[in-house]
């Protein structure tokens, strides 16, 4: 079974550190609040410029991808499943907040990930 593990990490792994578009309708934060027993999504928006990176509308910085940046959001979600938060995000909000069916996947994902963490106990890190 540990064999397993190890190989579908991995996977994973390996997949995380792929080349993705950035989805010009914005990207998420995504959270815990363990005590309340949610799952938070903040929504920011951003542009893509013609390399391919995501500027703030506002500034016209690119925003950069491993450092800690303050913005503003646009919205915040939140649920108690991963379910939840994807029937908020991609049917309730007309017209949703992403563009792009690998970013639509990759939340469902991260919100599957996040509602097990929360489920368990674990520390939850977006990817």
């Amino acid at each position: 079974m540990d064999l397993m593990v190890e190989n579908l990490t991995a996977i994973d792994d390996k997949l995380s550190q792929r080349h993705i578009d950035l989805d010009p309708g914005g990207y998420f934060i995504i959270y815990l609040d363990k005590d309340a027993g949610l799952i938070y999504a903040k929504h920011f928006t951003n542009v893509i410029d013609d390399r391919g990176l995501a500027v703030d509308p506002e500034t016209g910085k690119v925003i950069p991808a491993r450092e800690k940046v303050e913005r503003t959001y646009t919205t915040v979600f939140s649920a108690r499943t991963a379910k939840e938060l994807c029937v908020k995000i991609f049917e309730e909000t007309q017209p949703p907040p992403v563009t792009q069916l690998d970013h639509a996947a990759y939340l469902g994902r991260e919100f599957v990930r996040a509602e097990v963490a929360l489920v368990t106990g674990q520390e939850y890190v977006q990817d």
